[in-house]
């Protein structure tokens, strides 16, 4: 495989993974957005600024092209726990969601999870395609207004009120089952008054649980610090009942298929959507160590990739110097 090959199919088609999942454990990731077209531009966001800032949606790839994907992935690697819609840009974008979700489920007996910024879930259009899902995992980073335009700088007419009154509307009709993640970050929303103003709002939507995360993974915002695993858990006793930290993955046991040696343009893929470091891509690929070691050499001899350290481990990301800038206000 060439240079040049590798670089333009970066991050690697509408596939990924799995990915080594704190909450799910192996995840095969489907990525139905483009690039960083997002209805927020988080401070936090691992994949760096949004490049097309939208809250309006649109059918971006045929539905039929992204299950194929799906299924030629089920038939050749290793098997997943869950499909998750996340990726690249926030997936309640695309139009085809509810379409795709039914699709994913006729072809895996596996959960399928959407992870979401919650924006648009004021819209009926896409409380109904959400609801497909088995487990839905919207995010709320704030408690009040101003906080939620700093971190979340979301796109014009979207506002927290608005998310909050669209995540309950989504509540009193999903049947499957609603988790909260929180993002809290050091000296932002790590307050006990802020995090007294997200564990009210999170009881009027209602979920099943809330979560806690923090930034460990490195981020493009100076600003986005992670808390401590002993401050994260303190966090937790602001909410009733307690919210839970998000633990980190361990691997799943000996019982699955290794491949036998590591597939560049997989570990490219997982790259291109999240930082990992060895342990993880050898663990969400379910590939030794050895193997990423040697895939990772490759990658980064290719300009590929590029390797972060960050609480002290090694982080390693798609350095996508080769793709064109996207447009604002698509």
């Amino acid at each position: 495989m060439t240079t040049r090959k590798l670089r333009d199919r970066s991050p690697g088609g509408h596939v990924y993974g799995p990915v080594p999942s704190r909450r799910f454990g192996a995840s095969l990731g489907v990525d139905a957005v483009p690039y960083k077209i997002c209805s927020f531009d988080c401070t936090y966001c691992q994949l760096g600024p949004t490049g097309t800032l939208t809250a309006r949606r649109r059918r971006f790839y045929p539905v039929e092209t992204i299950l194929a994907e799906v299924a030629a992935r089920l038939a050749d690697g290793p098997a997943p726990d869950v499909i998750t819609l996340a990726g690249s840009g926030e997936p309640t974008l695309d139009s085809g969601l509810g379409e795709l979700i039914a699709g994913l489920k006729r072809l895996a007996a596996v959960p399928v999870v959407l992870l979401t910024n919650g924006s648009l879930f004021h819209r009926p259009a896409v409380r109904a395609a959400a609801a497909k899902a088995d487990i839905v995992v919207p995010s709320l980073d704030a408690g009040d207004e101003a906080t939620f335009q700093a971190v979340n700088r979301p796109a014009p007419g979207l506002t927290l009120a608005r998310v909050v009154a669209g995540l309950e509307a989504f509540r009193a009709s999903f049947q499957g089952r609603l988790w909260l993640e929180v993002m809290v970050m050091d000296g932002v929303n790590d307050s006990p008054e802020q995090l007294a103003r997200i564990a009210v709002l999170a009881r009027r939507i209602g979920a099943e649980k809330v979560q806690l995360n923090t930034p460990v993974r490195p981020t493009f915002d100076e600003r986005a610090r992670p808390l401590s695993a002993e401050r994260l858990a303190a966090c937790c006793a602001h909410f009733d009942p307690p919210a839970e930290p998000i633990a980190d993955f361990r691997a799943r046991g000996p019982g699955a298929e290794p491949l036998t040696a590591a597939d560049d343009e997989r570990v490219l893929a997982l790259l291109g959507r999240r930082p990992c470091t060895l342990d993880d891509l050898a663990a969400g690929l379910q590939l030794h160590p050895a193997e990423v070691g040697k895939a990772l050499g490759r990658l980064e001899r290719a300009g590929a990739i590029a390797g972060h350290q960050r609480g002290g481990r090694r982080y390693w990301i798609a350095t996508r110097g080769d793709q064109p800038p996207s447009e604002r206000g698509l």
